[in-house]
């Protein structure tokens, strides 16, 4: 093999940097910080690296933040405060109880339908199972809160403990606010009880809007309409107001963050300044796995990756190795099947798509790619590494 090969394919480093706060200068901050790590551990930057920031330091950096009140009133001012129909929210005390109790505080009943067997995402309230022995058809079938507690009982989630229909209760209880606990997969089954709805979905939101507003609903609007601008000073996000949200205390979430372009073209052009290197820089959010044992998704942010530069968009244009050795190449072997595998790679067309050499390989978003290797880098606890510098991504055999 030549000796100018390399002979490490795509690294995936996590990249330690100081606590984000408001008004710090981000790009700045995840700069130095790149800059520091090659400089401490031996390892030069190169032309076509990718510099991910995770999403949460840039909406700490913004102070896009709002508390139960901002979410409470903007409910108010869109649904009037008499009973609303929350349907589908993901089951997580991370992600929904913050906005739940600022849905609650700002009406006066609350009518909130849950999907069964499970959530968006994956988190179970029963297994398809249970249902199944039950003789429920979860397409069809309608749930009071008896029938579920007389089918099921008390059914906790495996990893947190928690049962959420009783968690989601007292959250809204707690806040003075009647509730009636449903079980549907269909979005219409709300209408029976009221005409105002808050669709709590996240990537099936749309479909759910235009369903409601077919079946008569008087008010219809989604979580990514509430705080999509600024209430009384508050933080929004205007493209997906309380998508994308996590709690950040026990009164206040912080919101996806907004205007994020800025801030991967000025780190990509910090980089250029110091290094010479042109680097690919993005944000993001939730990587797009599956947890083969609790079959959750991790995806529960509206996008993988709300801002790029401009040389990550795109999906991957790649060959598949093992196609080639075993097929097109099988009587090769050594040093005339890397010759010939390495040939194929070097001519092969600019659009593989449909063609049986690219059968195999995975044609989503470059970002979307990306977003879940950072993710599973960062981490999501005490690693400290909000910044994921991600190197070789787009070499192949022959570099």
């Amino acid at each position: 093999m030549e000796q100018n090969v390399r002979r490490v394919g795509t690294i995936s480093r996590g990249i330690r940097c100081p606590i984000i706060r408001q008004n710090d200068d981000l790009a700045a901050i995840v700069t130095q910080s790149v800059l520091e790590a090659a400089d401490s551990d031996g390892f030069c930057l190169r032309d076509r690296d990718v510099i991910a920031v995770t999403e949460s330091v840039i909406a700490r950096a913004q102070g896009n933040y709002a508390g139960i009140d901002h979410i409470a009133e903007d409910v108010r001012n869109k649904f009037g405060g008499g009973t609303i129909g929350v349907i589908f929210p993901i089951l997580s005390r991370n992600r929904f109880a913050i906005p739940l109790r600022g849905i609650a505080k700002g009406c006066q009943r609350i009518v909130l339908m849950l999907s069964y067997p499970a959530d968006e995402v994956g988190n179970e309230l029963v297994s398809l199972e249970m249902v199944e022995a039950a003789g429920i058809n979860p397409y069809n079938d309608v749930l009071t809160l008896d029938q579920y507690r007389k089918l099921f009982g008390i059914v906790r989630h495996e990893y947190t403990g928690m049962d959420y229909v009783q968690y989601y209760t007292e959250l809204i209880e707690g806040c003075g606010t009647e509730v009636t606990i449903l079980f549907s997969n269909q979005a219409k089954t709300i209408l029976d009880y009221t005409d105002a709805v808050l669709t709590c979905d996240i990537h099936t939101r749309s479909r759910s809007k235009k369903l409601l507003k077919e079946g008569g609903a008087r008010v219809v609007y989604g979580l990514d309409d509430i705080l999509s601008s600024s209430v009384n000073g508050s933080g929004f996000n205007e493209e997906y107001g309380l998508l994308g949200s996590n709690k950040s205390t026990e009164e206040i979430v912080k919101l996806f963050p907004r205007d994020c372009k800025p801030v991967v073209l000025d780190i990509q052009a910090r980089i250029l300044q110091a290094t010479g290197k042109h680097v690919e820089v993005m944000v993001y959010g939730d990587g797009a796995f599956k947890d083969p044992r609790a079959k959750i998704w991790e995806f529960a942010d509206p996008v993988s990756s709300p801002a790029y530069t401009d040389g990550l968009i795109g999906t991957p244009n790649e060959l598949k190795l093992k196609y080639l050795a075993d097929n097109e190449y099988k009587d090769l072997t050594g040093e005339a099947l890397r010759k010939a595998v390495s040939a194929s790679i070097r001519s092969k067309q600019k659009d593989l798509v449909g063609t049986m050499g690219s059968e195999g390989t995975t044609p989503r978003q470059i970002t979307d790619l990306l977003a879940s290797l950072c993710d599973l880098t960062s981490g999501s606890g005490d690693k400290g590494t909000p910044v994921v510098l991600v190197q070789g991504y787009f070499d192949n055999y022959t570099d």
